[in-house]
Parts: structure tokens; C-alpha cells; sequence
């Protein structure tokens, strides 16, 4: 088992990170009932761990109980009929997707599939009203019809249902759905709670850890405490014992992008700029998003930069990370980005070496 999953916390009690949140939740939750809530916050920040936390507390040790489905849904929409494979994540007591995963079909996903799983009310539990929790990821992608059918649901079946909906950013969440629940930040963990988690599991494992090498680990994180942890078991695969200068480990995936950004700093021309297309094709179809692509090529490429010209290059990165977001064809809009780069680029160098 992978230490992030082996080390975390299954209880309200034993969250240490965010502990004032952990205690604001135990005290929220009385008599097996809890509001609509909202988290958000930075990926790797800790608002699964907090969820599934909070699940065990209202429902006890049968919440961590689950099994992940994959299910084919067939949805009657008008004339036709449509075809939805969805995967779950349920136990007796929630059911856990992401209605994103059906792109364009996620307001089909809320109106029917969501609906049918909100109106089925669970075995009361020790003479109380019992509920079902259904756990949303990634609300902040639905489309907005999609989000003002899950805002009638909210309504019509909180009888029978709570929904916890988690995602990054609420800037792109509906403010009727907004306001129906209970908005809980996540912050992502200072560098100094990671190195605590760091040198705890170190402890736990027997492992002997040289001086300031968990806060590399730390830095190198940007405050992502899953990231963190993963590195830390990788740099244990590569090399034990530790040695004082061992580097961190550097995802792959990122190292692909800085090679890209080097890429284009050393040549602008249509040939490098089609090369390039095909290594941005690789990074998506293996899962990194396009979000995660643009945000890290802008970080590489700020650092071969003269600072003349940073101010420019981060107004079209924004320019173009908002156009993606609108639109459905991520590469289209990563493409032209890399293409006005090397516009900027290659007139900043004519300009001062002639």
C-alpha cells in the first residue's frame, strides 16, 4: 500500500493538518444529520481525507466499507435515448462520483442518475432518520445547466439525501448552489505541517532521515502534502539510506515540460512549434490537464525569461488559460499559446540582437 493511502488519517480525531476544521465538523454533526457542505481548495490540500473523515463520523467504521463500480446508465432524453458509463465509489451509506466524466451529458447525469440515487432513503439507523451522503468531485467542470439541475436537487430530496461537493476553485460554482450549502476552505498545509507529516511517517517506517532532506521534500511540493508524500516514498525506492545531498524526485511529467520549455526558447519556427504540438498531445492523453500543462509550461518558461518581457507573457497565459476554460478543445488554445510565445519571443531577440 502507497504511504499516502497507508498514513491517512481515517478519523476527525487523528486529522492534524487541519485540525480546527476537523473540530468544527465533529461539533457541526449531531444526531446523524449534517447541511449540504462545500469544500474547495488546492489540489493535495487534504479535502478527500477530510470527507471520508467526516463520512466515518456520522456513519461509523461500515462508511469505509466501499466498492468501486463501473455502471452503464441508459438516460431517456426526449426522442432518444442515451448511454452514460459512470464510475462510483459507494458503501451502505454514500455513493462518491465525478458527473464531470460525462463531458457534455453531465446535466443528463444530474437530472436522472443523481436524482434516482437522492430518492432512495437508507434503513433508519437506531430509530433516527437516516440519510444518504452523495459525494460530488470536480463540481467546479459541470456545465451550468448541469449545476441548476443539482441545485433542484439539493432542494426536492434533502429529505432523503446530503450532498458534499468538492472541487478546486468556487469562482465557477453557481452562487445558487453556492448558497445552499455550507462553504468550508481547505487551505494547503505550510511547509512546516508537510515536513511534520514527512518526519512522522519517517518515524513510523524506522527510517533515518539526514538533515533538511524532508524539507526539500517540502518546498519542492509547492504545498501539495499528497505530492509530498508520494516523493518521499520514491526517493525511498530510489535510494536508502538517504544521503545529505540526494535531490528530491522530480515527477516525469514535469521534467517533460521544462524540456518542452526549452524547446521553444531555443528555436521559434513553424517546425518546432508542430514538434512541440506533439509532446503537448502526450501530456494530455496521459491525464495531466491542460490547466495543470499551461500553468506549469508558464513557471518553466519565467524562468529563461528577461523580466521585460514576464508582464506580457503571464497577461496571455491568463488570456489563454480563460479562453481554454470556455471552450472544449484544450490543445487548440495550449497551441496558441506556445505560438504567441514565440511571436513575443522571437521579436524581443531581433530587437536586441538584430
Amino acid at each position: 500500500m502507497l504511504w499516502v493511502d497507508k498514513y491517512r488519517p481515517r478519523s476527525l480525531d487523528k486529522i492534524s493538518v487541519h485540525r480546527e476544521i476537523a473540530n468544527n465538523l465533529k461539533n457541526l454533526v449531531s444526531e446523524h444529520d449534517c447541511p449540504h457542505l462545500l469544500f474547495y481548495g488546492p489540489s493535495g490540500a487534504g479535502k478527500k481525507t477530510l470527507i471520508m473523515a467526516l463520512l466515518k463520523q456520522i456513519f461509523g467504521p461500515g462508511a469505509e466499507k466501499v466498492k468501486v463500480e463501473n455502471k452503464p446508465w441508459k438516460i431517456e432524453a426526449g426522442t432518444r435515448t442515451i448511454d452514460v458509463e459512470l464510475t462510483t465509489v459507494s458503501s451502505n451509506h454514500h455513493v462518491e462520483l465525478n458527473p464531470s466524466d460525462a463531458g457534455f451529458q453531465d446535466r443528463y447525469v444530474v437530472q436522472e442518475i443523481i436524482k434516482e440515487m437522492a430518492k432512495s432513503r437508507p434503513i433508519d439507523v437506531n430509530g433516527t432518520k437516516g440519510f444518504k451522503v452523495l459525494v460530488l468531485n470536480e463540481v467546479d467542470k459541470l456545465s451550468k445547466e448541469a449545476q441548476h439541475s443539482l441545485r433542484r436537487t439539493m432542494e426536492i430530496y434533502s429529505g432523503a439525501c446530503r450532498i458534499i461537493l468538492c472541487c478546486d476553485s468556487v469562482s465557477k460554482v453557481l452562487e445558487a448552489v453556492r448558497s445552499r450549502c455550507l462553504n468550508i476552505r481547505i487551505n494547503s498545509p505550510s511547509k512546516e505541517q508537510i515536513v511534520d507529516v514527512l518526519e512522522y511517517i519517517a518515524k513510523k517506517e524506522g527510517l533515518q532521515l539526514p538533515m533538511g532532506f524532508t524539507g526539500r521534500i517540502a518546498q519542492q511540493s509547492n504545498r501539495n502534502l499528497r505530492r509530498a508524500i508520494l516523493c518521499f516514498e520514491a526517493c525511498k525506492v530510489q535510494q536508502y539510506p538517504f544521503t545529505d545531498n540526494q535531490p528530491a524526485q522530480t515527477l516525469d511529467w514535469e521534467q517533460y515540460i521544462s524540456e518542452i520549455a526549452s524547446d521553444i526558447v531555443n528555436e521559434q519556427s513553424p517546425k518546432r512549434l508542430y514538434m512541440v504540438r506533439g509532446k503537448i498531445y502526450e501530456l494530455l492523453v496521459n491525464c495531466i490537464p491542460p490547466e495543470v500543462v499551461l500553468k506549469r509550461l508558464l513557471f518553466e518558461l519565467m524562468k529563461k525569461l528577461d523580466s521585460e518581457l514576464k508582464h506580457e507573457v503571464c497577461h496571455w497565459a491568463a488570456y489563454y488559460e480563460h479562453r481554454m476554460r470556455l471552450g472544449q478543445k484544450a490543445i487548440f488554445h495550449l497551441e496558441a499559446f506556445i505560438a504567441k510565445f514565440m511571436s513575443i519571443y522571437k521579436k524581443f531577440l531581433i530587437a536586441t540582437f538584430g
